[in-house]
């Protein structure tokens, strides 16, 4: 049991450091100063971070037939090479005149490559270790992949101080290259281990283990833990960077460590109970060869494997992972041909696809209004995001306990509507009010992409989830480039340029406001759809 909490610990490890493409906005303008790029460049290269999602389907692969721990080392190697190559090109650039642009695009989509990767890695671990818990331990994991723009802004903001605004850009690339590395080699025996454990274990000649002694408690302390590492970091990321001293801000980073560190005394304290009491609750749960049984035991071992008390339970399940609504499976090349698909796939493009637009072009849209204080603001998306993305898993958690099932379409509806309206919000020259719409749209970006992953199973079924959700995603690359080549066209006609390529002035991204804004609107509309069309499939299967 403490081995399971301690992989979960690890997938958390692992989340905090993968989302280096978030903290892109963080050094775009200086990247852009630097490689003397134009706006529409600049937007390519957040597309070509995004891009590196559509060859997701190799980490997959790799999975299937390599080691986990590899599998999760050739990730971090990957993103080693993307940003490191950047790093030391930036590095020597005043030997050179120029690098070429290509070089770098191809550099981005390598290391943007490498987040699924350890995301693949992260999941299987989940799924193999938390069967009976799978969606409430992959919520609380994916979460922390909000803070790794806070986590990386952090760091870069001590170690860099006194730097100029260049050198923290090439800070970034370094810290983007070397963490992740660092983490994986820390992780990999953990991982290793794990994986030795469930195939010894049975996992794969049909039976499955999940501790149930009062995992709730377990969860508790988690759910607790988190929301102690999320209110940090929006708390420090809402006192920004130029109000605090070094000194004081190093402080900040150490609690900071500290509380992201405490989920490990979750299995540091249930290891000490095993071997304080010599016994542990083990849910065992074999599936038979007949189609539409499954066995489950409970088993109470001591120490020494002796059974004190053991209670039998048999539960009906489905032969199939199929769709919750109909109970019919539907293959990825039957789900192109769903209206339903079509459906969804401009939901997910004009929600978090936007969002997440938003967020690469935030570096110059606080530039655009006359800020500097665009780590802060960074930061202070990734907070809010790494909430959003705990809020579906604490409605699951909810519901599932109420015996309810709830309309990820029509959670989805409720997240875009006030993302729709901070979008409007943005057309306002105020301070706060850049603030609060980045707040509330880094908040509903996290939550619709996590509902996302229940989205896809809840519509068309688990059977094959990999291959579909993939699909489903390749909206983020296509969503990005579309919608990013227009923001920098029209950051390029607006406004008033007071150096090269630089626009100053409200109109810069106003007009992209509207666009991003009516769009959002229209996505709640779909999302509605969706939820109505499904509704009426849920009371025709008879489904509360």
């Amino acid at each position: 049991m403490s081995t399971q909490w301690l992989v979960l610990v690890a997938a958390i490890w692992l989340q905090s450091i993968s989302g280096t493409n978030t903290n892109f906005p963080a050094y775009s303008s200086q990247l852009k100063h630097l490689l003397s790029m134009s706006q529409l460049q600049l937007n390519n290269l957040a597309f070509a971070s995004d891009a590196g999602k559509i060859l997701a389907w190799f980490s997959g692969v790799a999975a299937l037939y390599l080691p986990l721990w590899l599998t999760l080392l050739i990730g971090s190697i990957i993103g080693m090479i993307g940003y490191g190559v950047q790093y030391f090109l930036l590095l020597k650039l005043h030997l050179h005149s120029s690098i070429p642009y290509w070089v770098v695009f191809i550099l981005t989509v390598v290391a943007g490559n490498s987040v699924c990767w350890i995301n693949t890695v992260c999941y299987i671990l989940i799924i193999q270790n938390f069967p009976l818990d799978m969606q409430l331990s992959l919520g609380l994991s994916t979460s922390y992949q909000g803070l790794s723009a806070k986590i990386y802004g952090d760091i870069v903001e001590v170690a860099y101080a006194n730097s100029c605004p260049d050198e923290k850009a090439r800070g970034y690339l370094l810290l983007n290259s070397i963490l992740p590395v660092i983490v994986c080699i820390i992780v990999a025996p953990l991982v290793a281990r794990s994986s030795h454990v469930n195939d010894s274990g049975g996992s794969r000649s049909g039976s499955s283990y999940s501790c149930s002694r009062k995992l709730s408690e377990g969860f508790v302390a988690m759910f607790s833990i988190t929301v102690i590492t999320g209110t940090y970091a929006v708390v420090t990321s809402s006192l920004g960077y130029s109000i605090l001293s070094c000194s004081r801000h190093a402080q900040l980073i150490g609690i900071g460590v500290l509380v992201i560190i405490l989920p490990i005394m979750v299995p540091l304290v249930e290891k000490i109970r095993e071997n304080v009491q010599h016994k542990c609750w083990i849910r065992q749960r074999k599936v038979s060869s007949f189609p539409a049984d499954e066995q489950g035991s409970e088993t109470l071992e001591n120490g020494n494997g002796a059974v004190a008390l053991s209670v039998k339970t048999t539960s009906v399940v489905k032969t199939g992972e199929k769709n919750d609504l109909t109970g019919k499976e539907i293959g990825p090349k039957l789900m192109l041909k769903k209206l339903d698909f079509w459906i969804y796939f401009f939901v997910y493009m004009f929600g978090a696809t936007i969002g997440l637009v938003y967020l690469n072009n935030l570096g110059q849209i606080v530039e655009s209004r006359g800020h500097s204080r665009t780590t802060c603001l960074v930061s202070l998306s990734s907070s809010f995001g790494f909430f959003g993305r705990l809020i579906p898993c604490l409605l699951e958690y909810y519901f599932t306990r109420a015996k309810y099932m709830s309309s990820r379409a029509g959670a989805m509806s409720v997240m875009m509507a006030p993302m729709s309206g901070a979008f409007f919000m943005l057309l306002i020259n105020s301070n706060i009010c850049l603030h609060i719409s980045t707040a509330i749209i880094g908040l509903s970006t996290g939550a619709i992409s996590s509902m996302a992953v229940s989205a896809t199973t809840e519509l068309f079924g688990g059977k094959g989830f990999g291959i579909k959700h993939n699909i489903v995603i390749i909206n983020i690359p296509i969503g990005s480039f579309i919608l990013g080549e227009m923001a920098g066209v029209l950051y390029r006609r607006n406004g008033s340029a007071d150096e090269v390529g630089k626009c100053i002035g409200m109109e810069c991204y106003q007009t992209s406001y509207i666009i991003w804004g009516s769009l959002c609107c229209l996505g709640t509309l779909l999302a509605l759809i969706l939820h109505s069309r499904n509704k009426s499939l849920r009371e025709m299967a008879g489904v509360q």
